[in-house]
Parts: C-alpha cells; structure tokens; sequence
C-alpha cells in the first residue's frame, strides 16, 4: 500500500476513536448527574436551578440602614453639583467687595487664584447660600436636614483682608 493511503487510512480511524470517546464521556458525566437537574427537549437539554444559589449573585451585599439609622446623622439630598456648589465656603477667599444701588457684589478666589463672583443667594457647596455682603465681609448660611427632620443651621462669615493680613 501506498504510505500516503495507509496515512489518510490512520488519520481517519483515530479521528472516530477520540470523538466516540468524547461522546461517550459526556453521556457518562450527564448519567452521573440525577434526572431532575436536566430536562431533555429534542437534542437540547436545560438546567434545573430551583433551589440551588445564583452564581451571578454577590455573596456580600450591601448592609441594611434602616435597622441602625442614627436619627441625628445629617442626610444629603442626591442633587448634581454644579458652578459654585463644587466648592466649599473654606476653599474660597474673599478679595474685594463692590457696593452698589441695586445690590452688592462679593469678589472670591480658589486656591488656583481664579476669581468667581457672588451675589445674594448664589448656592455654596452642598448647602451654603450667600445671605449677607457687606462692606468688609460675606456670610453664608448653610442649612442641613438630619434623617429626624431637623434643621441645622451653621453661618460662615468671610472677611475682607485688610493690607498687610495674612
């Protein structure tokens, strides 16, 4: 016989060898298994998960507020911040102030030296509103809620720094 014949001849008999095994293992594997985890329908079979864990549940979740909720703890509406409600009154600087007939301007900076300007009623931070401008100072009243429902109340006053201060 010719070697490229009996190769060919080879090649195909091994190649009914491993897929029969194979065949034969996973019928094995699914005869080990009890008859009620898989359902036959046609050629396709489904698994039966009733009262078996989710894999794709977290094993740790996240624990319960409710139960331990500190009455006093102060609680912070889930509002998006934006313009001046990105920073704090204590990152701010107060740099001049500029008094006119229809209302007062307050001048501040950031750390980075970059000037904003503020009116009546401009939201600070999370909770801050500007409520006072005067001639040598700014105040900013932030109120918070607690989980009880009370209102807590906190003034900041930023002053004007004379020539010279530090």
């Amino acid at each position: 016989m010719n070697n490229g014949v009996l190769f060919k001849a080879f090649n195909a008999a091994l190649t009914v060898v491993i897929f029969s095994n194979f065949s034969f293992a996973q019928e094995q594997s699914q005869a080990n298994l009890p008859a009620s985890d898989f359902m036959a329908s046609g050629n396709a079979y489904f698994y039966n998960a009733e009262g078996r864990p989710d894999p794709f549940k977290p094993f740790v979740t996240p624990k319960s507020t409710s139960a331990l909720a500190d009455p006093n703890e102060i609680v912070d509406e889930a509002n998006t911040l934006t313009g001046m409600q990105l920073f704090e009154p204590g990152q701010l600087t107060l740099v001049g102030v500029i008094l006119s007939s229809q209302e007062p301007i307050a001048l501040v900076e950031d750390q980075t030296r970059k000037g904003y300007i503020l009116k009546m009623g401009t939201p600070i931070g999370k909770r801050g509103v500007v409520t006072s401008i005067d001639s040598r100072q700014m105040i900013i009243t932030e109120t918070a809620k607690t989980r009880a429902g009370k209102e807590l109340k906190t003034t900041t006053v930023m002053r004007l720094k004379k020539e010279g201060d530090e």
